[in-house]
């Protein structure tokens, strides 16, 4: 409708215009209701005529003819007319236009003789009408093809721009590709020693009828975990359609294996838990993960409380412990907490990671569920991780 809205107002004004010239020309008959309502048909026409451009030419071109030999209000009643030849063109209608124009001009002239017998106003008015209907065809070609154009040319930007994505996402995937295999090559073996030598130390350990230390035990276990997550994302970079991928879902797993390496952790979720965006939920999962090895490496003997809150608008994930953090020794940020404020912000987040005020480090990230993930330049970490050690 806002469309049409110009139309309308254009027709209402070549009414306006049309009954004004009617009542002030000193050749031009008394206007009656008959005329009153093909002034106003031709409005309505006008209005229309973006939908329906061969239809309400023809109302127009009839409209004004009729008006014309009626009332005689002389060149005015050519002007819709050639508003409704241009939009008719303009709309691809150029058959339309053309028989418009030849019968408007036609029926206009030869109404002229007959009330001008001596046909010196014919001579004077048809070379300008002519050169008016012929200015109306032809620019409503021009804006029709310019129109095309303009179409053809941001078809071949869309074009281009679905081309460079296209080829972006090819290099990604080439480049995922090599870091699967770069991993697979150097990692997967290293951890693989690991895993296999700590087993064999278990062995043997049972054969001689000792029990394996805790840490033995939590060495096999992280290995374990540790080789498990890599082949997960080994599959991940290799297909990006993983189905089996790390999130919240499995924070107990997290959990379970942080108590196996003696640090004592509860889990506590809040909220019904909801299906999130892929790129959220293993954030989320990342976010635990680290601060769990945190806790494991620098909080010393400590207990560790994990928190999932679902809201409607966001979800929020922190890990408190209790250990010797404080505040009043800050040390330089870690690349650990480097890593998790990237990933928080990158997707719009926001991440807090601090000493509490007695004692304790929490590490809290929150993230928008409302609305797209937004990338944000990272910031620095707070120069608040635990004393003597990186987080």
């Amino acid at each position: 409708m806002r469309r049409d809205l110009p139309y309308a107002l254009s027709g209402l004004t070549l009414g306006a215009l049309l009954l004004g010239n009617a009542a002030l020309a000193p050749d031009a008959a008394a206007v009656g209701a008959v005329d009153v309502a093909l002034v106003l048909s031709m409005t309505v026409a006008v209005a229309v005529c973006r939908r329906y451009p061969a239809a309400a030419l023809g109302v127009v071109t009839a409209a004004m003819l009729a008006l014309h030999i009626r009332v005689h209000p002389g060149v005015s009643a050519a002007f819709p007319v050639l508003a409704a030849v241009y939009v008719a063109a303009w709309r691809g209608q150029r058959a339309a236009a053309a028989v418009a124009s030849l019968a408007f001009l036609g029926g206009f002239l030869a109404h002229d003789i007959s009330v001008a017998p001596a046909g010196q106003p014919v001579v004077e008015r048809t070379p300008l009408l002519l050169g008016w209907f012929v200015a109306a065809n032809v620019a409503g070609l021009v804006a029709r093809q310019r129109r095309a154009y303009l179409e053809q040319v941001e078809q071949r930007a869309i074009e281009a721009e679905r081309t460079r994505e296209e080829v972006a996402l090819r290099r990604a995937g080439e480049e995922r590709l090599r870091i699967a295999r770069d991993l697979h090559d150097s990692l997967t073996h290293s951890i693989s020693v690991i895993k296999v030598q700590a087993g064999i130390a278990v062995h043997l350990a049972r054969k001689h009828g000792e029990e394996p230390s805790a840490t033995l035990l939590a060495i096999q276990e992280a290995s374990s975990a540790a080789m498990r997550e890599l082949r997960t994302t080994l599959d991940v970079l290799r297909s990006p359609a993983d189905e089996d991928r790390l999130g919240l879902a499995r924070v107990d797993e997290l959990a379970e294996r942080t108590r196996a390496a003696g640090v004592p952790v509860r889990v506590t979720v809040t909220g019904p838990a909801r299906d999130l965006p892929a790129e959220v939920d293993q954030a989320g999962y990342r976010v635990v993960q680290e601060a769990l090895t945190n806790v494991a490496r620098h909080a010393g003997p400590a207990t560790a409380h994990i928190h999932v809150e679902y809201a409607p608008a966001q979800l929020t994930v922190s890990v408190a412990d209790d250990g010797q953090a404080s505040p009043t020794h800050p040390t330089t940020p870690g690349v650990g907490l480097r890593g998790m404020r990237e990933r928080v912000t990158g997707l719009g987040g926001t991440l807090r990671a601090a000493a509490d005020a007695d004692h304790g480090f929490t590490v809290r990230a929150t993230f928008p569920l409302d609305g797209p993930a937004r990338t944000e330049r990272p910031r620095e970490v707070q120069p608040a991780q635990h004393a003597v050690e990186q987080r």
